[in-house]
């Protein structure tokens, strides 16, 4: 059985430092959550509030209403996936996998509850098997199956995928996101990788500083950004401000009202044509480096009077020598809308 999980201004000051600053965050039921931001905002040591390793000088944690905030790790029915998944080497499959129904004395059929767990996340008839015969996205799996065996009603995962190569890394954030829905238990994930929170999430939270930056959809996150720090952290993004008069050079639009703010153009929302093509809005551009990704090409452009390059990402083919460094090109544009985002200040 799911929970709702709420932290309602949650605080806490580590070695005289305050770590986290009035965190509040609301958990529906059966949702998938990850807290996304750089080293240090605070998102690992929210995960460790939500199991209880740490207490909050303020603030309150909340599952379905009640305060858990005084329960001890074990009293509050969770599941953990650590970082390195925290095996061990010793024992079979089966028997990691039934160590916390030992632990927490399981009254069910364990060996059976063993084998639907295995099961689930694909490993059936492992259980025999040593854990250190095992690949690194076999001891995830594992990890996995012994955080669901007990049936927790939240199930916390602190870099789930960090250890594993990125094709299997990709594989799992599908197989994971696919094995929670179908559990239906409130996960709570952390995580550095910016794709796997967007690709994996019902609702992201980033921090910063150990403060709430923005919270919602992946959708809303990405293309909607609430600040300037939000716009730079969720992917590759083109800030171009707004001058006293409403122009937004390169830009053809004018937007009086947002002088001194920054549009943000994210690098899929621009084209490459030849000199002189033809679109709802254009400008010329030189470009200056080009990387091929493999589905994509991410290529650099120059403008007079502007320091920072322009990204572009766009499809390899049918471009040819347009791609090539020094080569003119026109940069073409058709905006439904344009966001902004106020210019933050530079602190040294």
């Amino acid at each position: 059985m799911s929970v709702d999980v709420q932290l309602k201004g949650v605080s806490l000051t580590l070695s005289h430092s305050k770590i986290l600053d009035r965190v509040g965050i609301e958990i529906p039921a059966g949702s998938f959550v990850t807290l996304l931001g750089p080293s240090g905002s605070g998102k690992t040591t929210t995960l460790n509030v939500l199991a209880g390793f740490l207490k909050p000088d303020e603030g309150s944690v909340l599952f379905d209403g009640q305060e858990v905030g005084n329960l001890p790790p074990g009293a509050r029915r969770l599941g953990i996936v650590f970082q390195n998944y925290a095996i061990f080497p010793h024992m079979t499959v089966g028997e990691n996998v039934a160590f916390p129904l030992v632990a927490q004395k399981w009254k069910g059929d364990r060996k059976a509850r063993v084998a639907e767990m295995l099961e689930l996340v694909k490993l059936g008839g492992f259980q025999n098997r040593r854990a250190s015969t095992l690949s690194g996205g076999q001891l995830q799996r594992v990890a996995l199956a012994r955080a669901l065996a007990p049936s927790p009603q939240v199930l916390l995962l602190d870099e789930p995928l960090s250890a594993l190569d990125k094709q299997l890394r990709e594989a799992m954030q599908s197989e994971l996101k696919s094995i929670q829905r179908e559990v239906g238990v409130t996960t709570i994930s952390v995580t550095h990788d910016q794709s796997e929170a967007l690709s994996m999430s019902d609702h992201v939270v980033v921090m910063n500083g150990g403060r709430i930056e923005q919270q919602g959809s992946a959708e809303e996150m990405y293309c909607k950004p609430s600040t300037e720090f939000l716009a730079r952290f969720l992917g590759e993004v083109n800030l171009f401000e707004v001058d006293a008069q409403g122009n937004i050079p390169p830009l053809a639009e004018k937007l009086p009202e947002k002088a001194g703010e920054l549009v943000v153009v994210r690098p899929e929302d621009l084209a490459i044509a030849e000199v002189g093509g033809k679109g709802t809005h254009s400008f010329a551009a030189r470009v200056t480096q080009v990387q091929f990704q493999g589905g994509s090409c991410r290529v650099e452009v120059s403008l007079p009077q502007r320091e920072d390059p322009v990204i572009i990402r766009t499809s390899y083919g049918g471009l040819g020598t347009l791609l090539e460094p020094g080569r003119d090109v026109t940069v073409v544009y058709d905006f439904g809308y344009l966001h902004t985002v106020a210019k933050e200040s530079v602190t040294a």
